[in-house]
């Protein structure tokens, strides 16, 4: 699974990276992005603008909002035929920017955890999925869910899962609403691990109330 990720980068470095604009002043650096918070996507309606969605994903035809809380991610092999997923996988599929995310091994009886990044620092995106949701007000929630794969080599070491994170080529791919699912389904893959390190990292990112820098530090 995916249940925690950093993107650490200036506000200026994703605008470029992405090509998008984002909206006011609402963009922070997120080194402990949990679930349940307001995180940056770029959506597929409009690829040249991110905004914030909440993290879990709360489908359109949902009684109660806090389903949301148990759909942080979507299977790659299954997210197009899951009642939850279908629809936002046909029509609503997102980037989700990033620099790195976390898996904790829990193999000796205690949670440590992992920092997984490319080693050359670079940002990239997961491939999400999103919907929208009215309360009987009327007011919407925006929300999304991460998709993962098959852990390659490093990530395998404590997790089976990854999230997908997309070659670069593939991105707008991804985003594009006229791509048939066929070939949608072919990018949900794990990484290549040539390009990734992985390292300990303080037990500080095991709080989401430590968003800071210093919840990153390495562990020797």
């Amino acid at each position: 699974m995916c249940g925690r990720f950093s993107l650490t980068m200036p506000l200026e470095d994703v605008k470029e990276r992405f090509e998008v604009e984002i909206p006011g002043n609402l963009y922070e650096p997120r080194y402990n992005a949990a679930p349940g918070q307001n995180i940056l996507v770029i959506p597929q309606e409009s690829p040249n603008k991110a905004d914030f969605y909440r993290w879990g994903l709360v489908p359109s035809w949902a009684k109660d909002p806090k389903i949301g809380n148990k759909l942080i991610n979507a299977r790659a092999e299954t997210v197009a035929q899951k009642p939850a997923f279908r629809s936002a996988f046909k029509r609503h599929r997102c980037l989700v920017p990033a620099d790195g995310f976390y898996e904790w091994d829990k193999k000796n009886g205690t949670r440590l955890p992992y920092r997984f990044t490319f080693k050359d620092g670079r940002i990239f995106a997961f491939a999400g999925i999103y919907d929208y949701w009215k309360n009987e007000k009327g007011d919407e929630l925006r929300s999304f869910s991460i998709i993962t794969t098959e852990a390659n080599r490093p990530v395998s070491q404590v997790h089976d899962r990854m999230p997908v994170i997309l070659n670069q080529d593939d991105e707008l791919h991804w985003i594009n609403p006229r791509l048939e699912l066929d070939e949608i389904k072919k990018i949900l893959k794990p990484y290549s691990e040539m390009e990734m390190e992985m390292y300990q990292i303080s037990t500080m990112i095991n709080s989401p109330s430590n968003d800071k820098a210093e919840a990153l530090q390495r562990v020797a």
